[in-house]
């Protein structure tokens, strides 16, 4: 039996991150080259300065919950605030979910307003059992993702 879990980020993030930032999301979204180390990088997982694995990186068919695995980063242009707009679906193992919860504090620290809720928490996406038609909220509550259990 898979414990795979469906990821889903629909996300938009603030217009003032930086070109290092952005280098970093990128690659943890398998979308470029890992950038050079630079100290206390947010978004990178213990020990990942020597893993070069992008935690949202997968691409192509996924295994176990249908359709395409896939990571885009655009930036918003034209009229309104502006930012950066993520979306991205995922497969994840329960073992994965400590590191890609790092990333996911990092993310609801930088998402656009509209993403946080009354109660505090940063509404990211999604999740949902690979077997289940019930998708859970993807949330961050201080500063830490809460998963399925």
């Amino acid at each position: 039996m898979s414990d795979t879990y469906e990821l889903v980020l629909a996300v938009d993030l603030r217009d003032d991150l930086t070109e290092a930032e952005l280098t970093g999301l990128r690659r943890h979204l398998g979308l470029g080259p890992r950038p050079e180390p630079v100290p206390a990088e947010p978004y990178e997982a213990p020990g990942a300065e020597d893993d070069p694995w992008p935690l949202l990186g997968g691409s192509g068919p996924a295994r176990s919950s249908g359709g395409a695995l896939v990571s885009v980063l655009v930036r918003r242009e034209g009229p309104g605030p502006g930012g950066w707009a993520l979306t991205s679906r995922q497969e994840l193992h329960p073992d994965e979910f400590e590191d890609v919860g790092i990333l996911l504090a990092w993310l609801a620290a930088r998402a656009a307003d509209r993403h946080h809720r009354a109660d505090g928490a940063v509404a990211l996406g999604w999740t949902r059992f690979h077997e289940s038609d019930r998708p859970e909220p993807l949330l961050v509550r201080n500063g830490t993702a809460v998963w399925p259990t």
